[in-house]
């Protein structure tokens, strides 16, 4: 299998983050899981990647190339540098059999919904989680939850976002995940 992950460039306030990513990025490397993330060796994206390649996984970067001279991991098992983050997040979803979000700022959220919409549409059946560490996304998940509320998202497609404070919580509902036969 191979997870993209989402998350941030910056490791956060709380020691938490950065502990939560160490042992997610372990619990993939003990279940073969090759990661694919955004390529830089900032914040918690540095720490996933420097976790699995310790562990021995592979990692696959995908950095934009006006990111890439400052920012890129320069020591991953394979770095793609692409011309706009459009491709970025293309090439990143075409790598991948899964995606999870960590927590992160604006484009962690932006990716992670980008990966939604795609599979709400049904471009992919791909499951799609989130590690809600700390109740980190307790105020997004509410969001959705009342955007289901007031009928702009579908009971069957708010189904398809998995959330669990767990690594091993989160990989169990990938294992039983189905996507939803309704349409948008």
């Amino acid at each position: 299998m191979k997870l993209c992950v989402y998350c941030g460039s910056s490791s956060g306030n709380m020691p938490e983050y950065c502990d939560a990513a160490r042992s997610f990025a372990r619990s993939m490397v003990q279940r073969k899981i090759n990661l694919v993330y955004g390529g830089a060796d900032l914040g918690l994206m540095k720490i996933i990647a420097d976790t699995v390649l310790e562990g021995g996984g592979h990692v696959t970067g995908v950095i934009p190339e006006h990111q890439a001279q400052e920012r890129a991991h320069r020591s991953l098992s394979k770095l793609h540098v692409v011309n706009s983050m459009h491709q970025r997040k293309t090439m990143m979803f075409e790598l991948s059999d899964a995606c999870v979000a960590l927590p992160g700022g604006f484009g962690t959220i932006e990716e992670l919904s980008e990966m939604l919409t795609w599979a709400q549409l049904g471009l992919h059946t791909h499951p799609c989680g989130l590690l809600n560490i700390r109740g980190y996304f307790d105020h997004f998940i509410h969001f959705i939850d009342n955007a289901v509320f007031e009928g702009f998202i579908k009971p069957a497609h708010r189904n398809m976002l998995l959330v669990a404070e767990s690594a091993e919580e989160l990989f169990e509902k990938f294992e039983s995940y189905s996507a939803p036969k309704e349409p948008k």
